[in-house]
């Protein structure tokens, strides 16, 4: 592999990472974690087997120590440092998983360590934090999105000469991160023809690559990322890691404004192919995840597998899929059958204008609507001085075939009526 040189700031001190992980370091960063964590198991899924038309496997890193893999790289990286580095303690930013990691070597190393969180961080995962690091960690809430909070992280730990443990921009982290796949072939009953893995800001995905590629080096490696926050296909477009404007915080394990450096340029070497995944998508194969497999994940936990229906092409031999984590607020559980029933077509809302007289509702259902359509939502307003009043209508149907027939309905009525389109401002109005 390339050797690339980069720096970590640490105060007035730079820790320097002087290449990228190889396949090797992940070995040495296995028997530094030794039995401390999880050997979570290779489970083969009947029904994405059956659909797919070979054997796919779900590595379920989301029963892993705090329900996800991040406890891999955090504890690497916290068990290397040098005891002078560690005696100001650490300091994270994290959306949650990468934060309990550190929580829980924290604890086990008991070295202090401050957390910061963006706010959109489910309260399930605060809770976690707080009790899985006991009186070694103290949680900061700060910015709205992990890029946010990572500049008021980095500002700490330089105001305080703390080490700050990067979630997927240090070697030592990406080399704990890709033990999940040297533990999966090790499990597989088959050597896997391809690995899919989920993207945030790269460095599980970084340290796949090290270790696919250095001990098997003809396996595929796919990554993959939620539509909403897709930098580091950005970063391969440009040709170095970008910033992104905007990103979607719903799959906030890989809601990641800008790409790592160090996973960028392991990334852009090895990768195989990258997909993009619609949040929808990812909440549909969630929902399946749980109704069949009885497998609770967090939306980037169920991107590898949902990633299935949007590869081109696949090599012979099974498919192994990173579940990366369970960390779900059942509270999300609403807006996940919304963005999953919106996205199978099955949901679709409109703006209807009725005139303001007796029956124009009766009107609207006997004449719009047919047998397997029903109102999900019904938002009126009426205005005094007004002929006509606009309502919100959101109208499940049975199946996505029948949603021709009902617009063709809705166009020879004489009531007026504007579908919302999922794409559209006024949509954000919905979800």
């Amino acid at each position: 592999m390339t050797e690339f040189v980069f720096a970590s700031i640490r105060g007035e001190n730079r820790i320097m990472t002087h290449h990228a992980p190889t396949g090797t370091d992940v070995v040495v960063a296995a028997q530094t974690l030794g039995n401390t964590v999880r050997t979570t198991p290779l489970e083969n899924s009947p029904r994405l087997s059956a659909k797919y038309g070979r054997p796919v496997l779900l590595k379920r890193e989301d029963i892993q120590v705090g329900r996800s893999y991040k406890v891999r790289g955090a504890y690497n990286f916290i068990s290397t440092m040098d005891p002078a580095d560690a005696a100001n303690g650490v300091v994270c930013a994290s959306a949650g998983n990468h934060a309990q990691g550190v929580a829980f070597a924290c604890n086990e190393k008991q070295i202090h360590g401050t957390i910061f969180i963006p706010s959109t961080t489910p309260r399930q995962k605060r809770a976690r934090i707080a009790d899985i690091g006991g009186e070694w960690v103290t949680l900061r809430v700060q910015g709205l999105t992990f890029d946010e909070c990572s500049v008021a992280a980095v500002a700490y730990a330089d105001e305080h000469d703390a080490v700050y443990v990067h979630p997927f921009d240090d070697a030592r982290t990406i080399a704990g991160q890709g033990t999940v796949v040297k533990e999966l072939f090790e499990q597989a009953p088959e050597r896997p023809g391809s690995v899919i893995v989920p993207i945030g800001g790269g460095g599980l995905a970084a340290g796949t690559l090290a270790w696919v590629k250095q001990f098997h080096p003809d396996v595929k490696v796919i990554g993959v990322e939620p539509a909403g926050a897709a930098s580091m296909k950005a970063a391969l477009e440009a040709g170095s890691p970008q910033t992104l404007e905007e990103i979607d915080t719903f799959a906030d394990g890989t809601a990641v404004a800008r790409a790592g450096d160090i996973p960028f340029q392991v990334i852009r070497e090895l990768i195989d192919d990258l997909v993009v995944v619609p949040e929808g998508a990812i909440c549909t194969e969630m929902l399946e995840l749980y109704q069949v497999e009885g497998i609770i994940t967090e939306p980037s936990g169920a991107l590898a597998s949902a990633a299935l229906d949007y590869i081109d092409e696949l090599p012979p031999g099974p498919v192994a899929c990173i579940v990366t984590g369970g960390n779900n607020d059942v509270s999300r559980y609403d807006d996940i059958v919304e963005r999953s029933m919106v996205h199978e077509g099955l949901r679709h809302y409109f703006l209807v204008t009725f005139p303001q007289k007796p029956g124009a509702l009766r009107g609207f259902l006997d004449e719009v609507l047919a047998d397997g359509e029903d109102i999900i939502q019904f938002e009126y307003t009426k205005k005094n001085n007004r002929e006509t009043g606009p309502a919100l209508v959101g109208i499940e149907i049975d199946d996505a075939g029948q949603l021709g027939a009902l617009l063709e309905r809705m166009k020879t009525s004489e009531l007026e009526i504007e579908k919302l389109e999922p794409n559209s401002a006024a949509f954000g109005f919905v979800l």
